[in-house]
């Protein structure tokens, strides 16, 4: 599959499509047009996010970042985190959900 085409631009929406979805973790590609976010949240998980069309604000802990195609960022778990589009963007997320147990040696 070509991933920036999984999902279509809708006007005034976020658009996302799982393209896996397990109790462990999700893959899902999104969508966002001009001038829509996520709402702000905090994750018990990390999140890699790959921009795959277009320009995105992320914000961690009130510090933007302005992510490009083709360009990854970790959005560390228990973080503040908001995702923006000042411009129109696609980006692929992964949320892994298992190896956050305790490991003793």
């Amino acid at each position: 599959h070509k991933l920036v085409d999984i999902v279509e631009y809708v006007p005034g929406s976020v658009v996302m499509k799982a393209i896996l979805k397990k109790k462990t973790g999700i893959v899902a590609v999104l969508s966002f047009d001009m001038g829509e976010a996520l709402p702000s949240k905090i994750s018990p998980f990390d999140n890699l996010i790959q921009i795959i069309d277009g320009e995105a604000e992320i914000i961690i802990n009130e510090e933007s970042n302005t992510i490009e195609t083709g360009h990854v960022i970790i959005i560390p778990a228990h973080t503040r985190n908001v995702v923006k589009a000042n411009k129109r963007f696609k980006m692929m997320s992964i949320i892994i959900k298992s190896g956050y147990e305790d490991v003793s040696i």
